[in-house]
């Protein structure tokens, strides 16, 4: 049986409605609880959210269901997702699990679920977990004497940012440096003002008030322009913003210019190899990082090999190839000497690692290729199957022909939401356009 519930990244969708309802969310407890389950003792689950208002439903929700079939839940609060992958092992739990939606509104959310080694689950474990949610209940639940408990970490926050600090150089300081930091009203709105004012820089929080309702409401990586604006007003050195679950960071110059994840690993790539730090001369990406970092890698002796979209798909190759770096145009970077998944704050030190060894400004530092051009359209569909239909499966033909062997042409449905993303690059960009603006029709019309 294929997976019904669970995307590229977790479950996710409109909160309270199926899939992302209490009623589900304490099935899946229950099934993911004993799957991992070691034995009738010592079985622990940790739960971190974000600031969501239906983080509220999910939490307890969760916690009855892992309590139901015998495991003791220890609750993180709102926490960025790389914090549970990392508290997971540190605690030696069965299980992790992250309730969010990342960078979608309020009104929507999401469980990602991590292994005991603090990785996300592959498909197959995916699979059998839904299969367990069909199974009968009375077969998992455990008698009143083993049930679980649980418990608060109270300094959950404080060990993730201590090991965040530990990715930094010792005796490196960020002195100096004025940054902006836009936590989108999300998990790290604490710990990431902390981060950066601990290791000497002068911060400019923003996105620093959750209520609930605001979180990646004009802000955050989804939304930068207030990053950039706060950036040319203040004369920042750089401006950095997070997603809602701070696995993913965009930055901005000192010009207040966006800059994209293929950058950061492209700039990130010719630094660790410098410094011999990677592991194999590969760098691991998705079908959507751009031509030019590959061309960049490839005139530095690095290969790009490229996954699916979803930055589960980019550890999976990692681990696979040997590869220590990967990343999301997005602007999820997995660094795997750190840890296991995404982690925006990590990447940010990174960056301001090159900054401040280098001496030039931003727009220097992290101009690292220059891209091919390059246009991404999203078409929103209401059900169907619009890339099964023959005319769109013309247009998408006639548009690889066109852009030949020089472009290349990605579309795949979002695995978050219901939508088709068109892409197409080339060395020409009015060629590019014109192939994207053909296909997206063709879609729109069926």
């Amino acid at each position: 049986m294929g997976r019904r519930l669970f995307g590229t990244d977790g479950i996710r969708g409109r909160a309270n409605q199926e899939p992302v309802t209490a009623t589900t969310a304490l099935k899946l407890a229950m099934a993911a609880g004993a799957q991992f389950a070691r034995g009738p003792k010592h079985n622990l689950v940790v739960i971190g959210k974000d600031t969501r208002l239906s983080g509220y439903m999910l939490e307890p929700a969760l916690t009855s269901g892992f309590i139901s079939v015998g495991m003791d839940v220890v609750l993180l609060g709102p926490i960025p997702t790389p914090a549970v992958g990392m508290l997971t092992r540190s605690l030696r739990a069965d299980l992790g699990v992250m309730i969010s939606a990342s960078h979608n509104p309020f009104e929507d959310n999401g469980i990602k679920l991590f292994g005991p080694d603090g990785f996300k689950l592959s498909d197959a474990v995916e699979t059998n977990i839904e299969t367990g949610m069909e199974e009968d209940p009375d077969r998992i639940r455990v008698s009143g004497g083993e049930l679980g408990k649980a418990r608060r970490l109270e300094d959950a926050l404080g060990r993730y940012l201590e090991f965040v600090k530990s990715s930094f150089p010792r005796g490196l300081q960020l002195d100096g440096l004025k940054i902006v930091v836009d936590c989108a009203h999300g998990a790290a709105y604490r710990v990431a003002p902390d981060l950066f004012y601990e290791l000497g820089a002068e911060v400019i929080p923003l996105g620093v008030e959750p209520d609930g309702f605001n979180i990646n409401l004009d802000c955050g990586a989804t939304a930068p322009d207030a990053l950039a604006e706060r950036v040319r007003a203040e004369g920042a050195d750089l401006g950095l913003a997070l997603d809602g679950d701070a696995d993913r960071v965009v930055f901005c110059d000192e010009t207040g210019h966006l800059v994209d994840g293929d950058q950061v690993m492209g700039l990130i790539a010719r630094t660790w190899k410098q410094a011999g730090r990677l592991n194999s001369p590969a760098v691991v990406a998705t079908v959507m990082s751009n031509l030019g970092l590959e061309r960049s890698l490839q005139g530095q002796g690095l290969q790009l090999l490229r996954t699916p979209v979803g930055d589960r798909y980019v550890v999976e190759r990692m681990r696979q190839d040997n590869c220590n770096l990967g990343g999301e145009p997005s602007g999820h970077m997995i660094m795997s000497d750190f840890t296991t998944t995404g982690d925006g704050l990590i990447a940010a030190l990174q960056v301001l690692e090159a900054l401040v060894c280098d001496g030039r400004p931003a727009s220097e530092v992290l101009s690292v290729f220059e891209p091919v051009p390059q246009l991404l359209r999203n078409v929103r569909f209401n059900g169907g199957q619009p890339l099964e239909s023959g005319p769109v499966q013309d247009a998408i033909r006639d548009g690889e022909d066109r852009l030949g062997q020089g472009g290349r042409l990605v579309i795949r449905k979002s695995g978050t939401e219901p939508l088709i993303r068109v892409m197409a690059e080339g060395d020409d960009a009015s060629l590019v356009k014109q192939v994207v603006d053909d296909i997206v029709q063709s879609i729109a019309e069926v």
